[in-house]
């Protein structure tokens, strides 16, 4: 069955943004058809890397795209190696209006004992999609991102950077993608979320109870 894509003011309300992210263009069925040359093999880098999330709705796998996103990966594994993630929670699932089997899953320590924020790393720089499973790192500002991060479900490519949109329009940095446990982020992207919301952009989003992340680890 044919999925119905996300009306761009929908999603753009999931995710919080002030900037906006406008919608890709699409060309005509009479333009001409461009073929890309054939991309440059990718330089050799760090094998992907897999981390086991045991929440209490279930297992999730994550595969890091280590060598796309290296700021981005070796913050998330910050947290795993140092097992802070196993204090933490899923505790917003952000739905569309009016198709609520898309959106988003967030988790993270909400500033709670978090480390340092890291550099910014733009889809425009990794090559890497906000698709249905992508991992990304929640921010504000460019350069905030802690420990806080979303998974998305159904496509999202108004989540990626931009360089024609006008303000911020460098997107959230992706940097993985779920490659176990999807049916899991869809239960937990259904649960209640009558909880209150500090930030008034999350009002009618925040889980309560939060989903408990039981432990981060690398799987080996």
């Amino acid at each position: 069955m044919t999925q119905r894509p996300f009306v761009r003011r929908e999603f753009l309300a999931l995710a919080g943004m002030l900037a906006a992210f406008p919608a890709a263009a699409q060309s005509t069925p009479e333009a001409p058809v461009q073929t890309a040359p054939a991309p440059a093999p990718a330089p050799a880098g760090p094998p992907p890397v897999r981390v086991a999330l045991e929440t209490g709705e279930g297992r999730i796998v994550i595969e890091l795209a280590t060598a796309q996103a290296p700021i981005t990966t070796a913050n998330f594994l910050r947290y795993v190696d140092r097992k802070l993630y196993d204090k933490a929670t899923f505790f917003r699932a952000s739905r569309a209006p009016s198709a609520v089997e898309y959106g988003l899953i967030q988790g993270g320590l909400q500033g709670i004992g978090a480390l340092p924020p890291i550099a910014h790393e733009p889809t425009t720089k990794t090559g890497l999609k906000h698709v249905d499973g992508t991992v990304s790192i929640a921010r504000t500002a460019p350069g905030t991102a802690t420990s806080d991060f979303f998974i998305c479900v159904g496509d999202a490519p108004y989540l990626d950077a931009d360089p024609a949109a006008p303000g911020d329009n460098l997107g959230f940095a992706a940097f993985g993608r779920v490659v176990e446990g999807m049916d899991v982020v869809k239960k937990i992207l259904a649960l209640p979320t009558p909880g209150k919301a500090i930030n008034p952009v999350m009002k009618g989003q925040i889980l309560d109870p939060p989903v408990p992340i039981k432990s981060a680890r690398r799987v080996p």
